[in-house]
């Protein structure tokens, strides 16, 4: 059975008389609206994939391998694309087939048994070439998703992962790089807003030691993920960790006496700060909170200092319960 993937593409024009022209899917949209589910993708990847394999995800795409200059073939260079994230993603039995139509989305692919994938490209595509990389980053890794039987309920919440899931393991940058907005016009590849791939691009700079941002071409892209960076850094500086600024150490004091005072059956503080207290039957209360790396939930026991490793993503976490 076929599958169809799609990715949003839309420009906003502007007219003359100073108003603008909203074609296909709107302005960008910005923010974290997508965020549970974006770490939910991260969580989920280091389930079905491991550490391990994870770990050999530690090249990014490099920016020559994907380039295409506008004197090269159409096909021959689209094909050269593909053949790079097929490479990538470690599908050497796959072979994609590019073709070039009018449509409303950017591009899809079928999902077919393989070992030939059919992959249909915007006819845009033709003259902005720059961003053919981009396109079949997240094609491929529908691919890559399908053969791993890893999927999520709903075509939302699934192209959100094969969003974050291109972008983690190193392919993803093309597509925040394809996101240019300027007074004239606007245009975004892919599911996520700018903000959410710059916040996934971070996570992955912080556990290979990469920096994505020298391979930007777009400012917008550079400020995107300067801002997902800063939110991404956030995650390390929550309570229980010992790297929690002042106020959230001292808000943590306060819902954990609650949590004491209220007894067994007690859950505190409530879903709007990471962290849940738990009574552990006989045993001392214990404190559960999202690990930084992969997202995993964590509990360890409420008794001051202590070391927990995540048995996911198998970082070392620093806390003080």
């Amino acid at each position: 059975m076929a599958g169809l993937a799609v990715l949003e593409w839309f420009r906003v024009e502007s007219r003359r008389r100073g108003g603008a022209d909203v074609t296909n899917g709107g302005p960008v949209q910005h923010g974290y609206p997508h965020l549970d589910r974006v770490r939910a993708s991260i969580t989920a990847l280091y389930k079905r994939l491991s550490y391990d394999t994870v770990q050999t995800f530690a090249t990014s795409v490099a920016p020559v391998d994907v380039a295409f200059a506008d004197t090269d073939d159409l096909h021959l260079g689209a094909q050269r694309v593909a053949r790079e994230m097929v490479r990538h993603y470690r599908l050497p039995d796959a072979r994609m087939i590019i073709g070039f139509r009018e449509m409303t989305h950017a591009a899809n692919v079928e999902l077919a048994a393989g070992p030939e994938y059919f992959i249909e490209l915007n006819d845009r595509f033709r003259v902005h070439r720059r961003d053919i990389g981009a396109a079949l980053a997240h094609e491929v890794m529908h691919v890559y998703l399908h053969r791993l039987g890893l999927s999520f309920p709903g075509t939302r919440d699934n192209e959100i992962l094969t969003d974050t899931a291109a972008t983690y393991l190193g392919a993803g940058w093309l597509l925040l790089d394809a996101y240019r907005e300027d007074g004239a016009s606007s245009q975004k590849l892919g599911y996520l807003t700018p903000e959410e791939f710059g916040y996934v691009l971070a996570k992955r700079a912080l556990l290979f030691g990469e920096d994505p941002s020298v391979w930007f071409t777009s400012p917008q892209a550079y400020t995107a993920y300067t801002k997902g960076a800063a939110r991404a850094r956030r995650d390390a500086e929550q309570p229980p960790l010992t790297a929690a600024g002042w106020a959230g150490r001292r808000r943590y004091a306060r819902d954990r006496r609650h949590a004491q005072d209220l007894g067994p059956g007690h859950r505190a503080p409530g879903p709007e700060v990471p962290y849940t207290f738990t009574p552990d039957g006989r045993g001392p209360l214990r404190v559960s909170f999202p690990c930084p790396t992969c997202h995993q939930r964590i509990r360890v026991p409420v008794r001051g200092r202590v070391r927990a490793r995540c048995g996911l993503c198998r970082t070392v976490l620093e806390c003080d319960t």
